[in-house]
């Protein structure tokens, strides 16, 4: 599913008087509101699971392209983390 489907998806399960645009601009508020919160906190929504920011620390590694294996250096990065809450786990 990608956001057009998923703004189809809202729009049919909020029923016939909500229109489309009415519906992209909730599904958008939502990512929003979660992309500016993850940078200070987690994110926990109850029964579908937990936005986290992680870092990682910088290391090496190899390059799976070169066939002579050079080491590399990776940068150290922040990136998020999700984990499934249990009514999702449930529902897979």
């Amino acid at each position: 599913m990608n956001k057009g489907q998923l703004i189809e998806a809202v729009q049919k399960k909020l029923g016939k008087d909500t229109t489309k645009a009415a519906a992209d601009a909730a599904v958008n508020a939502v990512i929003d509101c979660i992309t500016k919160a993850v940078k200070k906190e987690p994110v926990q929504v109850i029964g579908f699971g937990t936005f986290k920011k992680v870092s990682r620390k910088a290391r090496t590694g190899v390059n799976p392209q070169d066939p002579t294996g050079p080491k590399i250096k990776i940068k150290a990065s922040r990136s998020v983390s999700f984990k499934a809450g249990t009514k999702l786990k449930a529902a897979v």
